[in-house]
């Protein structure tokens, strides 16, 4: 199989086939800001971000029963209760290691297991979890994976779809990556409905619709493509505001599928750019994008204070 560098990836183009997270182009309206949605912007956010996601982030948006509840369709358990060869798992934008934790804790050998993330500060913090002693931890990029093709038996992301340029391609690497046979199991945020919410989510980062995921999935040339749909507990199932881990999408890679994606993309966005950002706009970008994202850190304890004062018998729509 083919090793993947750094560089530009170099598969022929037809075009930008990216399946749309274009709405507003579809709509007639103005493209969302994203201001987030940029993998040097989300360097420095999560410069700091690190120093408190573990402990301010999760609690809120991806508690331990949301990572059992969506890895659960990767099925991860399967080799270890069958006893069979222990599946070989890549855990893509795997940040400070949660949800590489869930994938360890599902019975797949912590040595079977590779987290990579594009921030070194994430990394930092998941190199010193005891849970992960004896996996591979390293930095790498999302949408141009290192990996030789057909590499490992099931491809994890969750919580790093928002960062991606461009998700599609993203995808296409998971295809890339996996064994014929091989699942991706993908866990990321859901467009919000509620125009306040809405208008945050679109100056934060991507949110994509649900269609949008099964779109990508399918592109890529996964099969037996689902969601599910996740969200925390005392949400009570209401899912207008959008939320940060709001859906698990698997997809296969058929077992007559070796090889990369049928799906061809041209040159990488980044390096088709011909001016980079200077300090003074990106700096701007992370701070008016956190902003934006600070108001995803209320809306849960909105919702958590709802349904502490609400009675069960209330739905929260």
């Amino acid at each position: 199989g083919r090793v993947r560098g750094r560089g530009p990836l170099a598969l022929p183009s037809r075009g930008r086939s990216n399946v749309r997270t274009a709405r507003s182009a579809a709509a007639g309206e103005t493209a969302p800001f994203r201001l987030i949605q940029h993998k040097h912007e989300a360097w420095w956010f999560y410069r700091y971000l690190s120093q408190v996601y573990d402990h301010v982030v999760n609690p809120g948006h991806w508690t331990k029963d949301m990572r059992e509840d969506a890895l659960e369709p990767a099925l991860l358990h399967v080799a270890h209760k069958r006893r069979l060869s222990p599946l070989k798992v890549i855990d893509v934008g795997g940040g400070t290691g949660f949800s590489t934790t869930g994938i360890v804790e599902a019975g797949v050998p912590a040595e079977n297991v590779t987290l990579v993330d594009q921030s070194p500060h994430q990394l930092e913090k998941a190199r010193k979890k005891p849970q992960l002693k004896g996996c591979t931890i390293e930095e790498g990029d999302a949408e141009n994976l290192r990996f030789e093709t057909n590499t490992f038996d099931r491809y994890v992301s969750c919580g790093s779809i928002e960062y991606w340029p461009d998700p599609q391609r993203g995808i296409v690497e998971a295809f890339r990556v996996l064994k014929p046979g091989g699942l991706a199991c993908m866990v990321g945020p859901v467009h919000p409905t509620h125009w306040l919410s809405r208008f945050m989510a679109d100056a934060w980062m991507l949110f994509p619709t649900e269609q949008e995921y099964l779109d990508w999935f399918r592109a890529a040339g996964f099969t037996s493509v689902k969601l599910k749909r996740i969200g925390p507990k005392w949400y009570r199932g209401c899912r207008k505001h959008g939320l940060i881990m709001g859906c698990s999408v698997t997809g296969v890679k058929g077992l007559s599928a070796e090889g990369e994606s049928p799906l061809e993309l041209g040159e990488m966005a980044e390096n088709r750019q011909t001016k980079k950002a200077g300090w003074f706009t990106t700096l701007l970008r992370v701070i008016l994008g956190s902003l934006a994202g600070f108001y995803y850190f209320v809306i849960p304890v909105y919702m958590w204070l709802k349904n502490l004062v609400l009675p069960k018998s209330v739905k929260f729509t």
